[in-house]
């Protein structure tokens, strides 16, 4: 794998993993620097999960090399597996014991486990100190899981789908939680289905689709590569019709029905075109936007273009 990057606590360069016939992961890379949040998205199947129990070190790669905080997570398992938090999609308690109880077990097994009190306060769940497993609501059982995971205060922090199952007030205080530990130094690689999640906490992020990495970089570069779009309706107007020449900011021109799409990297020089066209001609534009696509967009275009690619 080369020297160890000081600079990054997780690394994954050319990982393949493989069931029998089936490849999961195919070449995927990237890294996540120390103190970093970082979010790995992507549809159903797309091998998330799996990237994160190779990182946990449930599975040694088939191909390819990572490492967590420079140790191999599976052969070096021991190195690390104290300096690291997990939540997984589905965790199992002791329906029997109490949330205090559930704390004061792991705690038993955590080297520098905070106090109790501090972290049930920290996930919202002080008051509830005395019930039951059993008796709490799923997402009550998702911020437990939370707890348990940051027990340790870890130094890399995997999160798979951390806030399903939460109302949204509850998924706004996780999201103050998971925000507080990188600002004190923990690196977190989160997946997630909620993509307006990915939009608040990550610095950087990729996104997977059928075992490879289709787009990564920064939440910027990522909305910033597909330009801003100016939507408009026009009816009895033909494409061919706008005041628009291919090349320098124009990216494309979409119609559907009388809607229109103009995707640029020039906004300002080419409303100002549409503008003044429009004057001309005395035409309304009707429900005229500018703005950048949203991630859910980006995701739901990137699936739908692999999706046929295939």
């Amino acid at each position: 794998m080369g020297p160890v990057n000081t600079t990054a606590a997780i690394e994954v360069r050319d990982l393949h993993q493989r069931y029998d016939d089936f490849e999961a992961v195919r070449g995927i890379a990237f890294e996540v620097a120390r103190g970093e949040l970082y979010a790995l998205l992507g549809t159903n199947g797309a091998g998330k999960t799996t990237t994160l129990d190779v990182l946990e070190g449930y599975h040694a790669p088939t191909e390819g090399q990572v490492r967590v905080l420079g140790h191999d997570p599976f052969a070096e398992r021991a190195e690390v597996r104290h300096r690291m938090g997990i939540v997984l999609q589905e965790a199992g308690f002791y329906k029997d014991l109490t949330v205090a109880e559930t704390v004061d077990a792991w705690r038993r097994w955590t080297p520098h486990a905070l106090e109790r009190g501090a972290v049930l306060e920290r996930v919202g769940l002080g008051h509830r100190a005395q019930v039951r497993v059993e008796q709490l609501s799923g997402g009550e059982k998702r911020r437990l899981d939370l707890a348990l995971a940051v027990l340790g205060r870890p130094d890399v922090l995997f999160l798979d789908e951390p806030t399903t199952g939460l109302d949204p007030e509850a998924r706004r205080n996780v999201w103050e939680l998971i925000k507080g530990m990188v600002t004190e130094g923990t690196t977190v690689l989160l997946t997630t289905h909620y993509l307006d999640e990915a939009q608040q906490l990550a610095e950087r992020l990729a996104i997977m689709h059928a075992g490879r990495i289709v787009t990564e970089g920064t939440l910027a570069r990522v909305l910033g590569d597909r330009g801003t779009r100016i939507r408009f309706r026009l009816p009895a107007v033909r494409p061919s019709d706008l005041p628009y020449e291919p090349g320098l900011g124009l990216r494309s021109i979409k119609l559907d029905g009388d809607a229109y799409t103009v995707e640029t990297h020039e906004p300002q020089r080419d409303l100002r075109t549409l503008l003044e066209w429009a004057d001309e001609h005395g035409w309304e534009l009707d429900g005229l936007e500018v703005r950048r696509p949203s991630l859910e967009e980006i995701f739901l275009e990137v699936a739908e273009t692999e999706k046929v690619a295939a």
